[in-house]
This record gives structure tokens, sequence and C-alpha cells, in this order.
């Protein structure tokens, strides 16, 4: 007699973050993407597709290791070598553009779609498997591929939709590199690096005598935040040592090339807030949508493998999907038995989806159908009283 608990799932039962994505859903989810996708290939970025799973080594190698923990590992049959999940897809296009592509004319303009999957959900987004779409341009240094970049996802958002989208530019370096070139102790770098990056301006004051000369700088870059032009005019007044100036430089030259090809686009900016992966250098962008859809859009400035120059943006195609318009659904039409071929034909090739009776038994709204086929024309279902 067995007598261990009974400790079998019930069916059907998935793990914490994981979930079965229904009709329509599912289908809405794979139109967005595909047509996000074709947002970018508009622009002449080229698609690849890279694998779920790779070797740990590669999969984690330069900006991948920002994603270390956050990355499923498992033990491969075939090689007995440890292989990791993909929890971001940028690395894995670094990888490609740096050995598959790496004798191919710079820049490169690539694009992926594809999930990714991470050990732990947060507390705002609990959902661990997510779709992904994305852009990456690799080797070019200019400020102009940075706008680009920025640019053409918010113009696949446009092109899906979305409308009332806020362009958000964050330089993840400012702070740390601020506070390094005064020769702050570390341990007070990461305090007030901390405190800058929560808006705590209290925190930041209470620190000021330990900052020195420095902290006469600190509440201008708090205040800077908002509107890019206030903000930028606020870093052009403000004295900073070079290498932030050369970051505050950099910033106005990006912004103002997006702002000259997109005026209608609301743009903010923020030197000491920081989103996003370990691995951005440079400017940092996120895009928000309508309301209180949250950040369909993620990326910025980084170092593609060998250390070529990188920037990029990731479309969060499950965010993206609850900011943009439901599209009409597709009408369905049942088909009676003995319906002729030729009669689906032209209906599918109308718009309709056709849905044949497999028996006398099938009716048209038990299999969720809009229309029926009457011998003659699709006839829409009355309503159900």
């Amino acid at each position: 007699m067995n007598d261990a608990p009974n400790d079998r799932l019930p069916p059907g039962l998935l793990p914490a973050g994981l979930v079965d994505l229904l009709p329509p859903e599912a289908e809405r989810e794979a139109a967005l993407v595909e047509a996000l996708m074709a947002a970018f290939a508009r622009h002449g970025y080229e698609r690849v597709k890279p694998p779920l799973l790779e070797f740990e080594e590669g999969l984690l190698a330069g900006s991948g290791a920002a994603v270390a923990e956050q990355t499923f590992r498992l033990m491969d049959p075939v090689s007995q070598r440890m292989m990791g999940l993909r929890a971001d897809t940028t690395p894995q296009v670094a990888r490609i553009a740096a050995t598959r592509l790496g004798r191919q004319p710079r820049p490169l303009r690539l694009c992926y779609a594809g999930q990714v999957l991470r050990v732990r959900g947060t507390e705002l987004a609990p959902a661990r498997q997510l779709p992904q779409a994305g852009i990456e341009l690799i080797g070019g240094a200019a400020p102009e591929a940075d706008a680009e970049v920025a640019l053409v996802a918010a113009e696949a958002l446009e092109a899906v939709g979305v409308t009332g989208i806020i362009l958000d530019v964050t330089l993840p370096r400012m702070a740390a590199t601020l506070l390094e070139e005064a020769g702050l102790p570390e341990a007070l770098r990461s305090r007030l690096v901390r405190a800058l990056d929560r808006k705590d301006a209290a925190s930041v004051a209470a620190q000021a005598a330990e900052a020195g000369p420095v902290a006469g700088v600190l509440p201008a870059l708090l205040d800077a935040a908002g509107p890019w032009e206030r903000a930028l005019g606020i870093l052009a007044a403000t004295a900073l040592p070079p290498g932030a100036r050369a970051i505050a430089d950099n910033a106005a030259s990006v912004v103002r090339a997006i702002a000259a090809r997109a005026p209608g686009l609301r743009i903010t900016l923020d030197p000491t807030e920081f989103r996003g992966f370990r691995y951005h250098v440079g400017v940092g962008f996120t895009l928000f949508g309508p309301g209180a859809t949250g950040e369909l859009a993620r990326g910025g400035r980084y170092l593609s493998a060998n250390d070529e120059p990188a920037t990029g943006m990731s479309l969060y195609a499950d965010a993206v999907l609850r900011a943009a318009p439901a599209p009409a659904p597709r009408p369905r039409c049942f088909l009676p038995p003995g319906t002729a071929p030729e009669i689906g034909r032209r209906l599918r090739a109308g718009g309709f989806a056709t849905v044949a009776a497999l028996s006398p038994a099938d009716a048209p709204r038990a299999l969720r159908c809009t229309h029926f086929w009457d011998g003659e024309a699709a006839i829409p279902l009355p309503e159900e009283d």
C-alpha cells in the first residue's frame, strides 16, 4: 500500500506567472506582433530568429550578464553542458551581429519577435513569459542612431493604433558618472544614486555635507525632470564636470534630433532615473501609452559584443495589446453540409472565416458563427434575446 501523500496537481494548473492565451486574444496578439514587425521592416530592419535556448556561456556573456539572475538554467542531455532559456533577446541579437553577421557592413538594422521567460515577475507585472518584438541598430555611434530607434518604435506603436504616446528619455550613467568625478567614497555614491533614482530630495539634502561641492549640483538634476526643453535648459545652465557634461550634451543632441523629426511626439527627460537593464551606457528610452497602460517599450544605448556601439528598443506586445484599439472581430460564416468548396473560397477571399459543418448536428451559434450560408449569401445570425 502506498502511504505517500497525494500531491498531484489539479488538471490545467500552471506555474505562477504563466498563462494560456485563448481565442480571440491569441490571434490578436499574433496579428499585432506581425504589424509591429512590418513597421520595422519598412525602415530597413531585417528579421532574425535566435533560438529559445543557448549554452549558458554565450547567452550570459557581455550584456547578457545583466539578466543572469532572471535566466532559467537547465542541463543539455546531449552535450552535458548548461544551457539558459532567454530572459531578453537583445544579447542574442548582439551575438548574431558579432558572429554570423560579423562581416556585414555597419550599421546593421535587425529586428526580432519571440517569447522570453524570466525567473520571476514583478509586483506590477507578475507575468514571467512575455512576448517581445524589437529592433537593434548595431554599429552606429551617432546620436541620430538613438533618435532613429526611438522614432521607429514610436511609429510602430502608432501603426497599430496606439495614441497619446510619451517618450521618456533617461540618462542611466549620469548620476554615477557625476559622483565618481567628484571623488566620493563608493558607499556614499551608492546611497546618493539610490536617493536620486527615487527622487528622494530629503535624503539627498541630508547627505549634502558629506558630498562636498557636488551637493549643489544634485538638486538641479532632480529639478530637471520633466518636459525636454526645460530639462535641457537646466542641464545647460548647471556646472557639470567633463564626463557628466558629455552625457548631457549627447542627450541634448539625441532629443533634439527626435523632436525635429517628430514634433508632435511628447518627450520628457529625467537625468537621474534608471530603468531597464544594467547594460545601458548612454541614453535610455521608455515609451508610455495613454492612461494606465504603463510601459509599452524600453531600450537605449549599449555596447554590443566586442564593445561595438549599439542601440535598441524592445516592445512588450502584451502591454501594447492593452493600449491598442481592439480590431473588429473576423466574421465567421457557417457552411451547411454539402456547400460547394468554391463558396467557401469566395467567402474567405472576402474576409470571412468559414466553419464547415461536419455533421447535421453542428449548429452555427454553438460554433460561435456570426453568419450562415443560406445557399445564396452569408446571412447574419439574429441576435439572441
